[in-house]
């Protein structure tokens, strides 16, 4: 593919341009992070159900060592961080308040970072379902913050007829450069991925879409691709939320995924550059899932950088190593549009976390206490990029009109971008409004 069709940009309807605050780390080459003395071990870290526990307190585990197994076929098994002993195993409060059962691993001092337990497979000689065994065996799921397990995704229904594959380096989100940084220093890792992933879906060809602010990206992996003629690389505007699955199928194809529907009914696939850049790593090895890069930045960081960090890692544990200056403080998990804000500092990284920004400054929502009414000013609609009416919606939040909202304003569209919370000079927190509206629909249809 020549330079010119590089820079033939696309793009989707609506949107924003918030500030990027991706120059604290976007430079930094990824670093390693020690072990915590304990980490703290979720089972549920992915969609589906929870990993099974299959390690009693006291036993002795070794890094890669499988400690939960996958629970079903919407699920993953969990590999253990560190060689270590567990200590206990008992509820927490995840990152999105609710209580969830994790395994906690004492470290032993000194462990080694090597990987101790493997499986050994030869994934080029795999066929398709074996592949796609190998994958869950692997522990992957999303990690760009969907945390759907990699092997379901990839498992397409015989009535779909997946054709491509779209791999999302977009990275939108403000201050997130892990994706950016892997894509630079492991080009050969997520090329070797998608292979593997073109395998197990039977696509004909892929496309990775980067956002212009990114050339060097671009330009490192056009440099590996003179010998994969069946994958590309395409720039699209540097716009929010261009990573979206949705909005980066209409930037790349020009197709819509129609509504109640996935990607697959329109052939497509999609996969974030950090899941399968640990794809190409993890499988040629056999190896599990045991960390992940993740960015840390913000005002209160001293050191920001994109680090390796072990799976289980308390935040706590995370600041004192890149330096908190502490004071007053938000945490969020993520990035600032669509992260999760959390209280406290054992609150662990799991792997579907892809940053940890710390905002030692009043936040947005913090300066601008006050809400006011509606003023009908459109702004939230024309930032929408899934063509709704968040002010229709938030109206009718506000009078417990969950299911009118679902059922006649198409709530379930949307995906919970933040957009209409971002532009709304009222400080209606209307994404979060959508949120309740979603919870308490699901609530009353189980």
């Amino acid at each position: 593919m020549g330079l010119l069709s590089i820079f033939n940009k696309k793009t989707f309807a609506h949107g924003l341009h918030p500030p990027a605050h991706k120059s604290y780390t976007s430079g930094i080459p990824i670093k390693r992070l020690p072990f915590a003395p304990v980490l703290i071990i979720p089972l549920s870290q992915h969609i589906g159900a929870p990993s099974k526990c299959i390690v009693n307190k006291g036993q002795e585990v070794m890094r890669g060592q499988t400690i939960a197994e996958a629970h079903g076929a919407l699920s993953v098994p969990i590999h253990s961080p560190a060689t270590g002993r567990i200590q206990k195993i008992e509820l927490i409060t995840g990152a999105r308040g609710t209580k969830e059962s994790a395994i906690f691993l004492k470290v032993y001092e000194a462990s080694t970072q090597k990987i101790m337990r493997t499986i050994h497979v030869n994934p080029d000689k795999l066929n398709t379902d074996e592949l796609l065994q190998a994958i869950q065996d692997s522990g992957l799921v999303g990690l760009g913050g969907a945390a759907f397990p990699l092997h379901f995704k990839h498992n397409i229904p015989d009535d779909k007829d997946v054709h491509t594959m779209i791999v999302n380096g977009c990275e939108c989100e403000p201050y997130l450069t892990c994706d950016h940084r892997v894509m630079l220093e492991h080009p050969e890792h997520l090329i070797r991925g998608i292979v593997y992933a073109m395998r197990a879906t039977e696509s004909n060809k892929a496309i990775i879409g980067i956002e212009d602010n990114k050339m060097d990206a671009i330009k490192s992996l056009q440099d590996l691709l003179t010998d994969h003629p069946d994958i590309s690389v395409q720039a699209v505007e540097t716009k929010y939320p261009q990573g979206s699955e949705k909005m980066l199928i209409k930037s790349l194809l020009n197709k819509e995924v129609p509504a109640g529907g996935i990607p697959a009914d329109i052939g497509v696939v999609v996969n974030n550059v950090h899941t399968l850049s640990a794809l190409g790593q993890l499988l040629p090895n056999g190896e599990g899932l045991t960390e992940r890069v993740i960015t840390v930045t913000g005002p209160g960081i001293k050191r920001p950088g994109n680090y390796i960090v072990p799976i289980g890692t308390p935040i706590g544990f995370i600041l004192d190593q890149v330096g908190y200056d502490g004071g007053i403080n938000e945490f969020i998990l993520g990035g600032p549009m669509m992260g999760s804000a959390v209280s406290s500092l054992q609150t662990p990284v799991t792997k579907s976390c892809s940053g940890l920004l710390v905002l030692n400054e009043p936040s947005i929502q913090q300066e601008t206490l006050n809400v006011w009414p509606c003023i009908k000013c459109g702004r939230c609609v024309n930032a929408c990029p899934m063509n709704l009416n968040p002010a229709q919606l938030g109206q009718l939040a506000i009078a417990s009109e969950y299911e009118v909202m679902a059922e006649q304003y198409h709530l379930n569209h949307c995906f919970e971008c933040g957009c209409c919370s971002y532009i709304c000079p009222s400080n209606i927190p209307l994404v979060q409004y959508f949120r309740i509206a979603k919870a308490i629909n699901r609530e009353q249809a189980a």
